[in-house]
């Protein structure tokens, strides 16, 4: 297993290997910009050299940059939609071909409540997030007699670096706006991903699989 990330950030890539240490090395980091074509190709013939064929992708990178759309200068809008959009189409395009060639895949992508709902602020974001369910559906069109699937997961708020960084205040009015009345886990959302890679999971395609605490049945 491959784990990608922006090789500047060194507390980061601590922080995940301290966490994977019990798995003993079986989780690799390699360094990629998912914003940028040519290196997401070097990430991928480098990873499929040395490790082997890639049967999954999972897209899961993203950033925010929040302001409301009359103060969003065109660096804020182009930066979001460059890693949380543009970077789903610069991996997914360098290993949808071997997939196909091979008649097995599993692509997901992460997305977000707020590329349903909307979000104060978030007019970059929720595009972006909403484009990736267009890009999943499609995608998923695409390739389904080659045997591979797309699907999306749209996690809400979960206990995460981000979300614990929120105003207590504010946190607390937003999980009480939760019907099950807590902040989702981050191992929640990773069981979610885990069962659409399965092989088991070759009849479902095209599909979002939401996990935010029934957050979008209040919409």
């Amino acid at each position: 297993m491959v784990a990608a990330d922006l090789p500047s950030r060194p507390e980061r890539l601590s922080a995940f290997r301290e966490a994977l240490a019990h798995l003993d090395g079986q989780v690799q980091f390699r360094p990629v910009d998912v914003a940028d074509f040519e290196d997401c190709r070097r990430l991928i013939e480098e990873v499929s050299r040395d490790v082997g064929p890639i049967d999954i992708l999972v897209n899961a990178a993203g950033i925010t940059r929040d302001v409301t759309l009359r103060k969003m200068s065109p660096e804020q809008w182009s930066e979001v939609i460059r890693v949380n959009l543009e970077g789903v189409f610069n991996l997914t395009r360098h290993v949808v071909e071997g997939m196909c060639e091979r008649g097995f895949g599993r692509i997901v992508n992460i997305s977000s409540v707020n590329g349903q709902t909307g979000q104060f602020g978030q007019t970059n974001y929720a595009a972006a997030k909403a484009g990736m369910h267009g890009f999943t559906m499609a995608l998923a069109r695409e390739v389904a007699r080659k045997g591979v699937t797309v699907n999306s997961v749209s996690p809400g708020y979960c206990r995460t670096q981000l979300v614990m960084s929120i105003p207590e205040p504010i946190r607390a009015r937003i999980i009480e706006s939760i019907p099950v009345g807590r902040l989702g886990e981050p191992e929640e959302v990773a069981r979610a991903v885990v069962f659409l890679t399965e092989d088991s999971a070759g009849y479902i395609t095209g599909a979002n699989l939401p996990v935010n605490g029934g957050y979008y049945m209040s919409f």
